[in-house]
């Protein structure tokens, strides 16, 4: 039986130790300072959610997938579909889920507060493929679990497609620096650190775009792709979350539970109602209405 839990965090420590060395090499953005506090806090954080991956969803997952296949549950397990067929599909279907729930933590505010951690991070690189509130993991997990027996998804499947869910995300969310013609090449199929860095933009617009994990055709099937010419001049991070105490561990675990006054006032032009720190409700357009005549539009 695979252990998915350990051999997650093999590949995940792998693409990290790979990725590290070529950030240092040659670093898409140069000068970065204190990298290494930077780096300890969103491995800090990555390593909560292993434990909690280890402790909580890796066993209940090798569960239903055993039940799932003993009962013959599940989209793969009814129909009768190659080896190669099969596991193809099963990539497709998960693949095309993590676009869903990408989309739908951007859309929902309840998990919006939660994945605010991810896209509060000032300063892309490997590291923060795994900057993720916990809150969002078990989330996450907890709606796996009840897709992994619909789509009717085997063991080997499963370990097959996070194999390849883990080095990608690194590779995209990672600081280094790869010709434009590599990338060109590459975003045909997958989603290149090009198009992730447009993701990460505090435009609201553009960190609205490219939910994509591995495939990036899921963006243009659900007219949500965005290029940007200029991805050298992307500002990272959420404007509400730039001071110090919300970058720390402890800020970290408590932004999806804490809102910032910046954040919290609808009357203050460029925050919330055009900002990304917090979704506009109706009060907040209205009152963007009221003063749209004294606010010049945002260029981008």
């Amino acid at each position: 039986m695979i252990d998915l839990s350990h051999a997650q965090t093999i590949t995940a420590a792998f693409g990290l130790v790979s990725l590290w060395a070529l950030e240092s090499w040659l670093p898409f953005m140069k000068g970065r300072r204190q990298r290494l506090r930077h780096a300890a806090r969103n491995l800090t954080l990555g390593l909560l959610n292993v434990v909690v991956i280890a402790l909580l969803a890796a066993p209940l997952v090798v569960r239903v997938v055993a039940w799932a296949e003993h009962s013959g549950f599940g989209l793969l397990h009814i129909i009768d579909l190659p080896v190669v067929a099969s596991a193809l599909l099963a990539l497709l279907l998960l693949d095309g889920w993590m676009y869903l729930w990408h989309r739908a933590n951007h859309r929902l505010p309840l998990l919006w507060r939660f994945h605010r951690v991810h896209h509060s991070d000032p300063a892309l690189d490997v590291t923060s493929a795994v900057r993720f509130h916990t809150g969002e993991i078990l989330i996450s997990s907890a709606l796996r679990l009840a897709l992994i027996p619909l789509f009717g998804v085997s063991l080997w499947q499963l370990f097959l497609y996070d194999a390849l869910l883990l080095p990608v995300i690194q590779l995209h969310h990672s600081n280094v620096r790869f010709p434009e013609r590599w990338d060109r090449w590459l975003r045909i199929l997958i989603v290149s650190p090009a198009i992730h860095r447009v993701h990460h933009s505090r435009i609201r617009a553009e960190t609205d775009s490219n939910y994509s994990s591995i495939f990036s055709f899921w963006d243009r099937l659900g007219r949500t792709f965005r290029r940007r010419r200029d991805v050298e001049n992307v500002r990272y991070g959420l404007d509400s979350y730039d001071e110090e105490k919300w970058q720390r561990l402890t800020g970290l675990l408590q932004t999806p539970f804490i809102t910032p006054a910046l954040e919290a006032s609808p009357s203050r032009p460029g925050t919330a109602a055009t900002k990304i720190g917090r979704r506009p409700n109706a009060f907040d357009r209205k009152a963007a209405l009221m003063r749209n005549a004294n606010i010049p539009k945002q260029q981008h």
